[in-house]
């Protein structure tokens, strides 16, 4: 089986799962050929099972008329079996091909639906996307398949590494720094929980905006910036506590990577987390921008680690029993064997 795949994200969650699904297929035996940026920082991990093409695909750029037809070309010489493009850019490369499906995978809510036009089945992450783009207009099929992650416990980095005392409280949170992830009020948050410190894993736009409310709430001491990392699992297990505070977020794959290492997770009610997450059973969930039910719920882990415990593994839980890698890979290739 053969499928080719197109992405043009940077750095974040639906790349990392992207990252994921091309080593499950491979486990399963799919021939796969990626089309991303280039010198993206996972292209190693996923060239160890994909032929790898560079392009970024912009607008103004001779790839934008090229790429089209290299891709459609390549199509019918490898006789794919499927093609995937990821988010509306690698929707908007889509060629028309007549030789097997063609599958866009939306891990958010499009603005209209003119970015599919060559697409047979959206396949949406959430119940909430799909709704969403049948709402829009969308007449053609619909599939909900969710992200896995890899759910392997690993060993916590040291503390002493990240400048950070061993007994305090730790929260740690990750994700790109844009607005919408609110990791401002989490800072915000973390300062009116005593000694508590908090990891800030990531980067990105907002990177001076969030030192600023650092100093501003006069947390230098107590927040560390940490960056990308390649592998986020040993600063996630080094956790107390585990917070994804985003006003808006899809699904929230940065939950199931905590619920991997049996952290406790406190989550805004944006979409992805109050589709999942059952509030007290497998986590907390606080109301979007709700600076003090942070600060509470965070107080309430760290008076209670039985609470907490029982959060990490009822979350670990339904990580393993509704979002395994063989029944997520498995609904993909279903996908692929059907003919358009």
């Amino acid at each position: 089986m053969r499928v080719h795949q197109y992405i043009f994200g940077k750095d974040g969650g639906a790349e990392k799962f992207f990252v994921h699904l091309v080593g499950a297929l491979a486990r399963r035996g799919v021939e796969q050929t990626a089309v991303m940026r280039w010198n993206r920082r996972w292209r190693e991990d996923v060239e160890v099972h994909a032929k790898v093409i560079q392009s970024n695909f912009r607008n103004l750029s001779i790839d934008r008329i090229l790429l089209p037809m290299k891709v459609l070309s390549i199509a019918k010489r490898d006789k794919a079996d499927a093609i995937i493009s990821w988010s509306t850019r690698g929707a908007r490369l889509m060629p028309d091909y007549k030789g097997g499906i063609k599958l866009s995978r939306l891990g958010d809510y499009p603005t209209h639906l003119g970015y599919f036009k060559n697409t047979d089945i959206l396949v949406c992450n959430t119940p909430g996307i799909g709704d969403h783009v049948r709402k829009l207009g969308w007449t053609r099929g619909v599939e909900v398949i969710s992200n896995f992650t890899d759910t392997t416990t690993v060993a916590p980095v040291s503390r002493a590494s990240v400048n950070t005392p061993e007994g305090v409280p730790l929260v740690v949170t990750m994700g790109r720094f844009v607005k919408r992830k609110r990791f401002h009020l989490l800072i915000e948050a973390v300062a009116a929980v005593p000694d508590a410190y908090l990891w800030i894993v990531g980067d990105g736009e907002e990177r001076e905006a969030l030192e600023a409310v650092t100093r501003e709430h006069k947390m230098e001491e107590r927040v560390r910036f940490l960056g990308w990392q390649k592998d986020t699992r040993p600063y996630v297990a080094a956790a107390d506590i585990f917070v994804m505070p985003s006003s808006h977020e899809p699904l929230g794959n940065v939950i199931f990577e905590a619920w991997a290492q049996n952290r406790a997770v406190i989550s805004s009610r944006s979409e992805g987390p109050s589709w999942f997450m059952r509030d007290g059973d497998n986590g907390l969930l606080v109301d979007i921008d709700d600076v003090a039910g942070y600060t509470r719920a965070i107080n309430q882990l760290i008076a209670d680690p039985a609470l907490a415990a029982r959060l990490g593994e009822n979350g670990r839980a339904t990580l393993v029993g509704q979002f395994s890698e063989e029944a997520v890979a498995n609904a993909y290739i279903d996908l692929f064997k059907r003919k358009p």
